[in-house]
């Protein structure tokens, strides 16, 4: 494992440098056992999520905890009806096809996405929809998807997904399946390797929840 302290200046390394943030940002980061904890504020949603994403970009990273605290400027706040119209013509203008299983629910600027879909990918176009809503604090999931598949059909699709992978070790990677849920295991030696795998799950049809144990380390 690389030292945290190494970590640590990787990770607000990678946080200073990435250039899509807006506004200015206070985040501290701290490290314990390859574990990132990311604090402090941001003006905005969309930068609270940049931030993890960049931890997720450090080698060394094995899991991150983001508590980070949005903190809008009095001309970015919004209204909790502001915030659903807008996020609802989002959801619209972007997955038409979608908008009728979905729902919006907002409070003090909170915004939960209900409904059901067929695909994990569905799910995140949704999220990805939303995030970027003006006056949003926080975004929460609940969309389900409905299994399509046996469990015998979603492991093989896995397994093959992951041995196509360039990003992955395929033999490292356990995966198991009961019903439509998945469980993926082993060791890798990078989050972005860990998130590959996990993505890779997810995008077998019928899939709908995958749990990653797969640990982040020296593999060999």
């Amino acid at each position: 494992m690389r030292p945290d302290a190494e970590v640590r200046q990787d990770v607000e390394a990678e946080i200073n440098w990435d250039p899509s943030f807006e506004f200015q940002h206070d985040i501290l980061v701290s490290v314990k056992d390859g574990v990132v904890t990311l604090d402090g504020f941001t003006h905005s949603y969309s930068d609270r999520n940049r931030a993890e994403r960049a931890a997720k970009r450090v080698k060394g990273v094995s899991a991150i905890a983001n508590d980070i605290t949005v903190k809008l400027r009095i001309q970015d706040e919004k209204t909790d009806p502001e915030i659903a119209r807008a996020a609802i013509s989002a959801i619209r203008s972007a997955l038409p096809d979608l908008a009728d299983n979905l729902k919006i629910v907002v409070r003090e600027g909170v915004v939960t996405i209900e409904g059901t879909v067929e695909w994990n990918f569905q799910r995140e176009a949704a999220e990805d929809v939303v995030r970027p809503t003006e006056g949003l604090k926080n975004l929460v999931n609940l969309v389900t998807l409905k299994p399509k598949a046996q469990a015998y059909e979603i492991r093989e699709k896995i397994e093959s997904a992951l041995t196509r992978s360039a990003q992955v070790e395929a033999k490292r990677i356990k995966v198991e399946t009961d019903g439509s849920e998945v469980v993926l295991s082993g060791e890798v030696n990078s989050w972005a390797e860990r998130w590959e795998a996990e993505r890779s799950a997810w995008s077998a049809p019928g899939v709908t929840k995958v749990t990653n144990h797969i640990k982040v380390g020296t593999a060999a």
